[in-house]
């Protein structure tokens, strides 16, 4: 049963970033609405309504199909509007920052919500269109109270456009989009470090003579349902190297795990079924994503294109905040069981290699903007004083700040800013 809730669990954490998630749900929240109005009619609570106010009695059959329909085709068109300018503003979204960022404008679980308040109120409004016919005296059943709140649920439509007017026109800007995507990876990795604070000390065996699997899938891997490994490592006495980084692609046959010792193919594919592939690339299942799209963003912003030098300083920015943090989180991602025995093995970037891809293309695309190289330096300053785990990570900080120093002085013509440059550069060496 456990095992099935966290395959369930990993199962919901997957689509959950899916557009049609939450509008689904909610859509059909409105059918179940509308079932549990139109059981109400029958017990007479549309007299009963009346009866507090007559301004609620619909006499005409045809004046409660035509508000019916008035306020139905006015949802269908207010949500094509909104969705229409959603695709504008992510396909400006692509074109001045980075198509990267889109699956998480995307997945909004705000926006998600404000489709669904639309399909979950016109699927309403349609049940109850069909309920209105004549009863076996030939007089027709005006369901006055599910018709009152069509209205309530037309006037909540009408507060979400409005809303989605304001969320919408502020998660496209810059700057928010940096502020999430800091935030989403900010919290995935402050949650593996919490982690690594409460494990011991833990070595894992070496994995040279272990038996090897493929993959029987082609895809990103996004995510694993750790608790249901470790469930399968305990009753199988196994252990797991999990080969791939999160967000690398997979492509079928490939070798993804290693075994301590040879397993059935019945078991293999228990395991395997625990991995997720996804199209999609979510911050909340991997810190590293956020670098990345960070990345993209200020170098996409210096382009000649763009030419906007501020946003791509704004990047390092919080750049520097993420990778003070990185500082404390060690390199190896470790699993243990209840006995601090350790069993499974997670395949992480190491930190000098997660620095040399984020300061590579700055310093190829940055070296000639003198105002971003002086933030990068200020960047190295700044993380050589910070607490870390491990003293290789300031060797790597250096390592990098002498690869921007040497692509800058050879770029550089003016004698103030070469000065300038030795003298930040002497702060950090």
């Amino acid at each position: 049963m456990k095992y099935l809730f966290n395959k369930l669990y990993s199962f919901i954490n997957t689509i959950e970033g899916k557009i049609a998630f939450y509008p689904t749900l909610l859509a059909i929240g409105g059918l179940i609405l509308s079932l549990i109005s139109l059981s109400l009619e029958n017990t007479g609570i549309s007299e009963w309504f009346t009866s507090i106010y007559d301004g609620f009695i619909i006499d005409s059959s045809d004046t409660a199909r035509t508000i019916l329909s008035y306020l139905t085709g006015g949802l269908i068109s207010l949500m094509v509007f909104s969705f229409s300018m959603v695709m504008v503003l992510l396909n400006q979204a692509s074109s001045n920052y980075s198509p990267r960022v889109l699956p998480g404008l995307i997945s909004n679980k705000n926006h998600q919500y404000v489709l669904g308040i639309y399909l979950g109120t016109i699927i309403y409004n349609v049940f109850i269109t069909i309920a209105i016919k004549a009863s076996e005296n030939n007089e027709m059943r005006i369901p006055s109270f599910s018709i009152f709140i069509t209205v309530l649920l037309t006037v909540l439509c009408l507060g979400a456009f409005i809303y989605f007017i304001h969320s919408i026109s502020q998660s496209i800007q810059v700057n928010n989009i940096l502020t999430n995507e800091y935030k989403k990876a900010k919290t995935r990795l402050k949650n593996i470090i919490e982690i690594q604070k409460n494990e011991k000390e833990l070595d894992f065996p070496d994995t040279e003579n272990w038996s090897s699997y493929q993959s029987k899938k082609t895809g990103y891997f996004q995510n694993i349902s750790i608790d249901n490994l470790k469930e399968i490592c305990k009753e199988n006495d196994i252990q797991i190297s999990i080969l791939p980084i999160k967000g690398s692609f997979i492509a079928e046959n490939s070798t993804i795990i290693k075994v301590s010792k040879s397993i059935e193919d019945e078991l293999v594919l228990k395991i395997l079924s625990n991995f997720n592939f996804a199209e999609g690339e979510f911050v909340e299942d991997n810190y590293l994503l956020g670098f990345k799209h960070i990345t993209e963003i200020g170098i996409r912003a210096i382009s000649p294109a763009v030419n906007d030098p501020s946003t791509t300083i704004n990047t390092i920015d919080y750049l520097t905040d993420l990778l003070a943090l990185r500082l404390l989180k060690k390199e190896d991602e470790i699993v243990s069981l209840e006995d601090h025995q350790p069993c499974i093995w997670l395949s992480t970037i190491y930190f000098e290699e997660l620095l040399y891809q984020i300061i590579l293309p700055y310093r190829t695309y940055c070296k000639n903007d003198f105002s971003c190289v002086q933030k990068l330096l200020l960047m190295f300053s700044f993380l050589l004083q910070q607490k870390t785990v491990s003293q290789k990570y300031h060797e790597s900080i250096k390592k990098e700040a002498n690869n921007l120093y040497e692509d800058v002085k050879h770029s550089l013509k003016n004698e103030r800013d070469l000065e300038r440059l030795e003298a930040m550069y002497q702060q950090i060496a």
